[in-house]
């Protein structure tokens, strides 16, 4: 993707620890050392461009490479080349997750004080809000981080403490309040032309800035010392002072113009068609979508995310051992080439359907009013808007499977999605967002593991962790071996090993000491 002269290297940030390199191999710098480039020398939209869409683009292709392997969405039977949906993680892979991300955080840090020192509230108000969405993620996927001394580079700082779990989601709460305050005010962002998702309209960010927020705040509600809870209640309550997302054309969605340089990263001359199938749709997520028999039902949104073989649907066990991996994918369905891998294919960042999902569970739970008849209300909306998201894309399928109001109506009414079909809500609840969120960064693993649903088939290739579910990614060996007293002062806090089986704060196995998943049979 390339973009117009800006120096983004500038910010590797503290963060990762290691020596010093430049932010994007995407994006050129300007001729000087970038990390010798003074604060202030730089626009903060010219920041925006760069980080915005280089983090966007990075968490597209780490949504197929990682988390739809790791969340059994797909898995990667059509190639020896990608072990993740057996938990073969190495020190390359968790490595390049948390450089990327740290360095586009730093950037969107930098972002924040440009803002002030230019006097550009709407760049500042912004740059808060992507650096806790890229953050977030930092710290959902890893555990402890460098929040509080993170990107102090120019005190040289470079071995940054760690911040528990619980202090960064305090201190990500605060940048969002803060964000929300400036919205408020009606900055004016001042090159609306580079913004794809919202044209520089503050309104639509803040909007975003508070949804992002009750997405946090229900990820950490297990742990009721965090009053969660009373924070949602707060927000669904005051629209005025907490606008949050409430149409489907409000969605956070990068509308890609397929225009130079403004390509999704799944685009043709990136992606081909090979790499695509060799990625399977999973019997994880085909059960969730499909029932046989006599009671045979079809979400109408399978045709579109994904492609039948041999005129039938058919799934692969993740984690499948390599000596079965041929005969898994003999017929196996993938997802849809044509609707995915487009030039202007739409990134998701945070849909409408994630929104109405959170007020549904937070009903049920009793966070906000309504009870249970509320609760259905808001899980009805939400499953109506990830079928109509999809709707929208059948256009580009070779498969015309039209989802139409009818088709969304059966599934409601249905064994599948249907809220008087299932006795467990809660379960029902989580099991449908996991669904809504395919292709969505990291989301589902993240929900995954907060939720415990929909339950994981360990399949039998999975030895590399011992045939358990990963719970978090581990530190990089440069990073331990950089910043090694803080990384054990990490890890002692949180009550493991450098590995896949420590636990992050909020996930249901720390909160409840287990973690329910099936082995697949012999």
């Amino acid at each position: 993707m390339k973009i117009k002269k800006y120096t983004i290297g500038i910010l590797t940030a503290s963060l990762i620890a290691t020596s010093s390199v430049s932010c994007s191999d995407s994006f050129e710098s300007i001729n000087t050392d970038p990390n010798e480039t003074p604060m202030g020398m730089l626009n903060p939209y010219g920041v925006f461009e760069a980080m915005f869409y280089g983090y966007v683009n990075r968490s597209l292709a780490f949504t197929r490479q990682y988390n739809n392997e790791l969340v059994q969405f797909t898995a990667c039977t059509g190639s020896n080349g990608n072990d993740i949906h057996r938990y073969s993680i190495n020190n390359s892979n968790v490595s390049t997750i948390w450089t990327y991300y740290a360095r586009y955080a730093a950037n969107a840090d930098h972002m924040v004080q440009l803002g002030i020192t230019k006097n550009e509230p709407a760049a500042q108000a912004v740059g808060l809000t992507l650096k806790v969405l890229i953050m977030s993620n930092l710290t959902d996927l890893f555990g402890d981080v460098p929040y509080r001394e993170a990107f102090q580079h120019d005190q040289d700082n470079w071995t940054p403490a760690f911040d528990s779990q619980k202090d960064v989601y305090e201190q990500m709460f605060a940048d969002l309040e803060a964000a929300n305050n400036l919205y408020a005010k009606s900055p004016v962002f001042a090159k609306p032309s580079i913004d794809l998702m919202y044209g520089g309209n503050m309104t639509l960010w803040q909007k975003f800035n508070n949804s992002l927020y009750l997405r946090l705040l229900m990820r950490v509600s297990g742990r009721t010392e965090m009053g969660a809870d009373t924070k949602i209640a707060e927000i669904v309550s005051n629209s005025s002072k907490y606008p949050i997302i409430s149409s489907e054309s409000e969605s956070a969605t990068v509308k890609y113009t397929g225009i130079d340089p403004y390509f999704n990263n799944f685009r043709p001359s990136n992606t081909t068609e090979t790499q695509v199938k060799a990625n399977k749709i999973a019997k994880t997520l085909l059960n969730l979508m499909l029932l046989t028999g006599r009671d045979s039902e079809e979400d109408p949104r399978l045709t579109t995310m994904a492609i039948q073989r041999a005129g039938d649907w058919k799934g692969v066990q993740g984690g499948c051992a390599i000596s079965d991996a041929r005969l898994e994918d003999d017929g196996a369905s993938y997802p849809n080439y044509a609707v995915l891998v487009r030039d202007a294919a739409p990134a998701w960042i945070l849909d409408y359907s994630e929104v109405q999902f959170i007020l549904a569970e937070a009903a049920l739970k009793g966070y906000i009013a309504g009870g249970e008849s509320t609760a259905r209300t808001h899980y009805e909306n939400a499953v109506t808007a990830s079928c109509r998201k999809w709707g929208q894309l059948t256009q580009y399928s070779s498969e015309k499977y039209q989802i139409t109001d009818e088709r969304i109506a059966d599934l409601l009414a249905g064994k599948l999605a249907g809220w008087d079909e299932n006795s467990d809500h809660n379960i029902l609840i989580a099991n449908q967002k996991f669904i809504s969120l395919f292709w969505i960064g990291f989301e589902a693993y993240h929900e995954l593991r907060r939720t415990g649903y929909p339950v994981i088939t360990i399949g039998n290739g999975c030895s590399y962790n011992n045939f358990e579910y990963p719970q978090r990614l581990y530190y990089p060996t440069n990073t331990v071996g950089s910043n090694s007293t803080n990384v054990q002062i990490a890890l002692d806090r949180m009550g493991g090993e450098n590995n896949l089986h420590t636990s992050v704060w909020w996930s249901y196995k720390a909160i409840n000491g287990t973690f329910t998943a099936v082995r697949q049979q012999k």
